[in-house]
Protein backbone atom coordinates (compact mmCIF):
# COMPACT_ATOMS: atom_id res chain seq x y z
CA UNK A 1 0.00 0.00 0.00
CA UNK A 2 1.21 3.50 -0.83
CA UNK A 3 0.09 6.29 1.52
CA UNK A 4 0.36 10.04 1.02
CA UNK A 5 0.53 11.72 4.41
CA UNK A 6 -0.42 15.40 4.63
CA UNK A 7 0.43 17.66 7.57
CA UNK A 8 -1.76 20.61 6.60
CA UNK A 9 -0.68 24.22 6.89
CA UNK A 10 -0.91 27.44 4.90
CA UNK A 11 2.75 28.43 5.09
CA UNK A 12 4.21 24.90 5.09
CA UNK A 13 2.10 21.91 4.13
CA UNK A 14 4.11 18.77 4.83
CA UNK A 15 3.79 15.87 2.41
CA UNK A 16 5.27 12.39 2.55
CA UNK A 17 4.72 9.17 0.65
CA UNK A 18 5.44 5.83 2.29
CA UNK A 19 4.94 2.28 1.05
CA UNK A 20 4.42 -0.77 3.20
CA UNK A 21 2.19 -3.61 4.11
CA UNK A 22 1.68 -6.43 6.58
CA UNK A 23 5.03 -7.97 7.42
CA UNK A 24 6.95 -5.36 5.41
CA UNK A 25 8.95 -2.49 6.83
CA UNK A 26 7.76 0.92 5.67
CA UNK A 27 9.78 2.49 2.86
CA UNK A 28 10.07 6.21 2.16
CA UNK A 29 9.10 7.10 -1.41
CA UNK A 30 9.20 10.91 -1.23
CA UNK A 31 9.03 13.72 1.30
CA UNK A 32 8.76 17.49 1.10
CA UNK A 33 6.76 20.60 1.82
CA UNK A 34 4.46 22.77 -0.22
CA UNK A 35 5.15 26.37 0.76
CA UNK A 36 3.30 29.62 0.25
CA UNK A 37 4.46 33.13 1.12
CA UNK A 38 2.54 34.65 4.02
CA UNK A 39 2.17 37.96 2.17
CA UNK A 40 0.26 36.32 -0.71
CA UNK A 41 -3.53 36.71 -0.73
CA UNK A 42 -5.31 33.74 0.87
CA UNK A 43 -7.08 32.54 -2.32
CA UNK A 44 -3.72 32.46 -4.14
CA UNK A 45 -2.11 30.55 -1.25
CA UNK A 46 -4.91 27.99 -1.37
CA UNK A 47 -4.51 27.66 -5.14
CA UNK A 48 -0.78 26.94 -4.72
CA UNK A 49 -1.43 24.32 -2.06
CA UNK A 50 -4.10 22.64 -4.20
CA UNK A 51 -1.78 22.60 -7.21
CA UNK A 52 1.07 21.20 -5.12
CA UNK A 53 -1.09 18.45 -3.63
CA UNK A 54 -2.44 17.56 -7.06
CA UNK A 55 1.12 17.27 -8.34
CA UNK A 56 2.06 14.95 -5.46
CA UNK A 57 -0.96 12.71 -6.14
CA UNK A 58 -0.21 12.65 -9.87
CA UNK A 59 3.52 11.93 -9.42
CA UNK A 60 3.35 9.37 -6.62
CA UNK A 61 0.01 7.60 -7.26
CA UNK A 62 -0.93 6.86 -3.65
CA UNK A 63 -3.59 4.29 -2.79
CA UNK A 64 -4.88 6.39 0.11
CA UNK A 65 -4.39 9.84 1.64
CA UNK A 66 -3.92 10.33 5.40
CA UNK A 67 -4.49 13.85 6.70
CA UNK A 68 -3.83 15.19 10.17
CA UNK A 69 -7.16 15.82 11.88
CA UNK A 70 -7.42 19.50 12.75
CA UNK A 71 -7.84 20.28 16.41
CA UNK A 72 -8.72 23.56 18.11
CA UNK A 73 -6.03 25.27 20.10
CA UNK A 74 -5.76 28.81 21.37
CA UNK A 75 -4.83 30.41 18.02
CA UNK A 76 -8.11 30.41 16.08
CA UNK A 77 -6.55 31.97 12.95
CA UNK A 78 -3.96 29.19 12.82
CA UNK A 79 -6.68 26.55 13.17
CA UNK A 80 -8.69 28.09 10.34
CA UNK A 81 -5.70 28.06 7.96
CA UNK A 82 -4.84 24.50 8.93
CA UNK A 83 -8.45 23.42 8.38
CA UNK A 84 -8.49 25.07 4.95
CA UNK A 85 -5.32 23.21 3.93
CA UNK A 86 -6.74 19.94 5.31
CA UNK A 87 -9.90 20.49 3.27
CA UNK A 88 -7.80 20.96 0.14
CA UNK A 89 -6.01 17.65 0.79
CA UNK A 90 -9.37 15.91 1.10
CA UNK A 91 -10.66 17.62 -2.05
CA UNK A 92 -7.61 16.63 -4.11
CA UNK A 93 -7.89 13.03 -2.87
CA UNK A 94 -11.63 12.86 -3.59
CA UNK A 95 -11.11 14.31 -7.07
CA UNK A 96 -8.57 11.54 -7.72
CA UNK A 97 -10.97 8.88 -6.37
CA UNK A 98 -8.75 8.12 -3.38
CA UNK A 99 -9.97 7.23 0.10
CA UNK A 100 -9.14 9.77 2.81
CA UNK A 101 -8.50 9.02 6.47
CA UNK A 102 -7.74 11.42 9.28
CA UNK A 103 -5.59 10.78 12.31
CA UNK A 104 -5.18 12.98 15.38
CA UNK A 105 -1.73 14.26 16.35
CA UNK A 106 -1.92 12.18 19.54
CA UNK A 107 -2.78 9.04 17.57
CA UNK A 108 0.16 9.61 15.21
CA UNK A 109 2.61 10.26 18.06
CA UNK A 110 1.45 7.13 19.88
CA UNK A 111 1.75 4.99 16.73
CA UNK A 112 5.25 6.24 15.93
CA UNK A 113 6.85 6.65 19.37
CA UNK A 114 4.63 4.71 21.74
CA UNK A 115 3.62 7.93 23.53
CA UNK A 116 0.85 10.31 22.54
CA UNK A 117 2.78 13.06 24.31
CA UNK A 118 5.98 12.80 22.25
CA UNK A 119 7.48 16.05 21.01
CA UNK A 120 8.40 16.86 17.40
CA UNK A 121 12.04 15.85 17.92
CA UNK A 122 11.02 12.41 19.21
CA UNK A 123 8.63 11.89 16.28
CA UNK A 124 11.32 12.92 13.81
CA UNK A 125 13.89 10.64 15.42
CA UNK A 126 11.54 7.65 15.27
CA UNK A 127 10.59 8.39 11.65
CA UNK A 128 14.30 8.34 10.80
CA UNK A 129 14.82 5.10 12.73
CA UNK A 130 11.78 3.33 11.24
CA UNK A 131 12.75 4.29 7.70
CA UNK A 132 16.49 3.72 8.27
CA UNK A 133 17.34 7.32 7.42
CA UNK A 134 20.45 9.10 8.62
CA UNK A 135 18.36 12.02 9.88
CA UNK A 136 14.74 13.02 10.23
CA UNK A 137 13.15 14.73 7.24
CA UNK A 138 13.29 18.53 7.52
CA UNK A 139 11.42 20.69 8.30
CA UNK A 140 9.32 19.12 11.04
CA UNK A 141 6.20 19.45 8.86
CA UNK A 142 7.75 16.99 6.40
CA UNK A 143 8.61 14.52 9.18
CA UNK A 144 5.07 14.85 10.55
CA UNK A 145 3.60 14.05 7.12
CA UNK A 146 5.73 10.91 6.89
CA UNK A 147 4.67 9.96 10.44
CA UNK A 148 1.03 10.31 9.35
CA UNK A 149 1.64 7.99 6.42
CA UNK A 150 3.34 5.40 8.64
CA UNK A 151 0.55 5.70 11.21
CA UNK A 152 -2.02 4.97 8.53
CA UNK A 153 -0.04 2.01 7.23
CA UNK A 154 -0.05 0.50 10.70
CA UNK A 155 -3.40 1.57 12.13
CA UNK A 156 -5.63 2.59 9.26
CA UNK A 157 -4.91 -0.39 7.07
CA UNK A 158 -5.56 -2.78 9.95
CA UNK A 159 -8.82 -1.00 10.80
CA UNK A 160 -9.88 -1.20 7.14
CA UNK A 161 -9.23 -4.97 7.08
CA UNK A 162 -11.22 -5.46 10.29
CA UNK A 163 -14.14 -3.40 8.94
CA UNK A 164 -14.12 -5.36 5.68
CA UNK A 165 -14.12 -8.68 7.57
CA UNK A 166 -17.04 -7.55 9.76
CA UNK A 167 -18.96 -6.42 6.67
CA UNK A 168 -18.32 -9.78 4.96
CA UNK A 169 -19.48 -11.61 8.09
CA UNK A 170 -22.65 -9.51 8.20
CA UNK A 171 -23.46 -10.29 4.56
CA UNK A 172 -22.78 -14.01 5.10
CA UNK A 173 -25.18 -14.27 8.03
CA UNK A 174 -27.94 -12.23 6.36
Amino acid sequence: MRVLGVDPGLTRCGVGVVEGGPGRAPRLVAVGVITTPSDLELPQRLLRIEAGLTQWVDEHAPDVVAVERVFADQNVLSVIGTAQAAGLAMLVAARAGLPVHTHTPTEVKAAITGSGRADKAQVGAMVARLLRLEAAPKPADAADAVALAICHLWRGAANDRIAAAVARQGRASA
